[in-house]
């Protein structure tokens, strides 16, 4: 499994590479969850809680979207679609 700080931040895959974001990730990689989300990086802050596997994280990050965005998800899957972030084996990071 990849860092999650290039989890957080990967754009995309190129084949078993996952494609990172390095901007993003040098400017907001320390922040938590929901500081992320606070900041309106949502999908950032969705992949860090999937990252955690922590139902409770996981939980405040959907309360805080649900609220923020006005909607009625309830759990991690829906957002796994929403955003397009799903848990992959991946091991090799390219940062752009």
């Amino acid at each position: 499994m990849i860092a999650r700080d290039d989890f957080v931040f990967c754009i995309g895959y190129d084949g078993d590479t996952a494609i990172v974001d390095g901007r993003a990730k040098k400017e907001f990689g320390r922040l938590s969850t929901m500081e992320l989300a606070e900041k309106g990086l949502y999908r950032a802050a969705f992949a860090s809680a999937l990252y955690s596997k922590k139902p409770e994280e996981m939980k405040a990050f959907i309360d805080f979207f649900n609220e923020k965005a006005g909607t009625r998800y309830t759990e991690s899957a829906q957002l796994s679609k929403l955003f397009g972030v799903y848990l992959d084996e991946i091991s090799k990071v390219k940062v752009l």
